[in-house]
């Protein structure tokens, strides 16, 4: 059980890739501590939330490097890639992960500007004269 298991999370543009060794729960974000890369406890919680569901907190140290899209987003794409190792860890866990929502990846990403329009969705002002 010493080998590390790596995986890839993604939500919108950021792309999370996680390293998880068995050990005492540290969690190394970006070449930061967790605490202070993820400041606020909302953001942390929706990290751990895989752990919890498992009932396996500290009892794996990670390893993160995450690139693009906002904190979210990144927050997002960090508790997918820790879903995704723990069911590699366990596929017994699929029940508990499935019925929280911690394997379901969220495929929604900004739509594109479309050509004639201000935005997206948006149309310029109707003049009828």
């Amino acid at each position: 059980m010493s080998e590390s298991i790596c995986t890839t999370g993604r939500r919108k543009t950021a792309v999370a890739r996680v390293t998880m060794t068995p050990g005492s729960g540290e969690i190394t974000i970006n070449k930061r501590q967790f605490e202070e890369f993820f400041p606020t406890i909302s953001l942390q919680n929706q990290v751990l939330a895989p752990f919890a569901a498992v009932n396996e907190m500290k009892k794996w140290d990670l390893t993160v490097i995450t690139n693009g899209g906002g904190v979210t987003a990144q927050v997002g794409a960090v508790r997918l890639g820790i879903a995704r190792g723990l069911l590699i860890h366990n596929s017994e866990y699929r029940e508990a992960l499935r019925a929280e929502d911690h394997l379901t990846r969220d495929a929604r990403k900004k739509e594109r500007k479309k050509a004639g329009q201000p935005g997206a969705r948006k149309r310029f002002q109707f003049s009828k004269r």
